[in-house]
Formats: C-alpha cells, sequence, structure tokens
C-alpha cells in the first residue's frame, strides 16, 4: 500500500505552521487521520502534535555556537538539513511503517533549499523510496502578491521549487482572512491570471528596455504554458481547506486504494402520527 505526504514549502512567513496546523484540525473534524513532522530544526513553536522533531536530532542554534563551524543562520540551518541527509535512518524510524499514512513535512522557509540546493530533492527521492506518493505545496503570502512585479516574483519562486523537486505542486496564497474586501477583490485576478495584460497594465513603470524584455520573456513563458496557478487559503473557510485538500489529493491519488465502506442507514423509529396512519390503513383494508 502506498503512503502519502505534503511537503509544504514556502519563504519565511508565509505561514507554513498555520496551514499544517489548521489542515490537522480540518481533518479532525472529518475523522481523517494524518501526522505532521516538523523539518525545521529553528522552529520555536508550533500548535499542532508531531509524530517527528528534527530539533530532536539537531538544532540551528547548536550549529551556530560550536565553535568548529562558526555559522550563521542561514548557513546553519543548510547544515541541519545536509545533516538529515546524512541520517535519514533516523527520520525512517520515526515514521515507522504503518501503510497508508498521510503526513504533512512542514519545511524551513530559506527559500535557496528549494531553488538551487540539492538537500530537498534529496528527501523527496527519498521518501519515494519509502513508498510515499509526495506533493509539494508552495505556499506564498498574500498580502505579499497584490502588486504585479511582487506577484511574477512569486510566480518564479513556485514555479523554481516545482522544476528543482520534479514533483507535482500546489500553489496556494494564504492569509487570504487577513485581507480587506477590497484587496480580495483585486487579488481575484491572480489566481488565474492573464500575464500579459498585467503587463501592459504595468508598462508606465517599465523604463529600461531591457527589463521590459525580460519581463515580457518570463509572462510569456508562465503564459503560453499555463504552468503556475494559486489556490486561495482562508482558514476559516472550511469549504476552502477542503477545495485545497481534493486538489492534493488527486495529485498523489489519494483515496483509490482505500476500501469503500457502506454508510451506516439509522432506522427511523415510528412515532405516534406513524402508528395512527398505519391503524388508520388497517381500518381501510
Amino acid at each position: 500500500m502506498p503512503r502519502f505526504a505534503q511537503l509544504v514549502m514556502g519563504p519565511a512567513g508565509s505561514g507554513k505552521s498555520t496551514y499544517c496546523a489548521t489542515i490537522v484540525q480540518h481533518c479532525e473534524a472529518i475523522n481523517r487521520s494524518v501526522q505532521v513532522v516538523n523539518l525545521d530544526p529553528a522552529a520555536e513553536y508550533f500548535s499542532y502534535p508531531v509524530m517527528a522533531d528534527i530539533r530532536e536530532l539537531i538544532q540551528v542554534d547548536d550549529v551556530m555556537e560550536d565553535d568548529s563551524l562558526r555559522f550563521g543562520p542561514n548557513g546553519g540551518l543548510v547544515f541541519c538539513m545536509e545533516y538529515l541527509a546524512n541520517n535519514f535512518s533516523w527520520l525512517e524510524e520515526c515514521l515507522g511503517h504503518v501503510e497508508d499514512d498521510y503526513v504533512l513535512f512542514d519545511c524551513p522557509g530559506q527559500i535557496e533549499l528549494y531553488t538551487h540546493l540539492p538537500v530537498m530533492k534529496q528527501i523527496v527521492e527519498q521518501l519515494q523510496q519509502w513508498e510515499f506518493r509526495v506533493c509539494g505545496v508552495f505556499l506564498v503570502d498574500s498580502q505579499f502578491m497584490v502588486e504585479s512585479f511582487k506577484f511574477i516574483s512569486g510566480i518564479m519562486a513556485a514555479l523554481s521549487a516545482m522544476v528543482s523537486l520534479e514533483i507535482p505542486q500546489v500553489n496556494i496564497m494564504t492569509k487570504m482572512d487577513l485581507l480587506s474586501k477590497k484587496a480580495k477583490r483585486e487579488i481575484e485576478k491572480y489566481l488565474d491570471p492573464d500575464m500579459y495584460s498585467l503587463l501592459e497594465d504595468n508598462s508606465t513603470t517599465l523604463r529600461s528596455e531591457k527589463f521590459k524584455k525580460l519581463t515580457k520573456a518570463i509572462c510569456g513563458l508562465i503564459d503560453d504554458y499555463s504552468m503556475v496557478r494559486f489556490l486561495m487559503f482562508d482558514r476559516t473557510d472550511e469549504e476552502g481547506i477542503n477545495i485545497i485538500l481534493q486538489h492534493i489529493d488527486f495529485a498523489i491519488q489519494y483515496g483509490e486504494d482505500l476500501e469503500f465502506k457502506e454508510p451506516k442507514v439509522v432506522e427511523e423509529e415510528p412515532n405516534d402520527a406513524n402508528y395512527d396512519a398505519f391503524f388508520q390503513d388497517k381500518v381501510c383494508e
């Protein structure tokens, strides 16, 4: 039996831990089993129970305080992730061998881990060897995406992770519940964007011809191949959360191997009115 995983990625502050906590609460409400693994060695607090925590293996603070290493915060985090890649036996022991597992991996927020460093690709390949079907979930703060150029930057980050990891990926705009009604209306045009129209709207701010050509080429790549689309994540909207889960489940084919269960039929007990109708029918007969 296959196992299933979401690799929850995104820049620092994009809402990865909040996403994991919300998905856990939603799945508990619908009686669905989901586990969470913390892969952020610099995490300080999260509001969900974890089945494994990388901080039990290595912590960023310990690496930074080591006189022989002398790493800063970013270098220390990269070292921690590479240390994990060299000690996959620890992660395998924590995950166990339970069939039909569904695990959320809460990843660090350093974007270079998903763009040009090989460590996250190594983690994905190892999970696939353990029969996990992995879907990338790339989060971007919706408050950051309200301007066209910032939106294009967010798309390029999501696209870079998609190309680097080579797994199905669902892209999500988070913190929609924090936007004003006006901002929500504005951001709807970015969910399924026409990149060329966005470029025309901002053509007056582009003074450099070289920059115009580069931006147009990037917009053409995104628009012509329809490679990046976003879903909205509002932690107060149960229907929206369910739609996101459906997209991810479809990407990793979750549920296809589950046994179908007959719904329980609750027999309605006859009340006094039903008894009266029953006896009237008998009298008529």
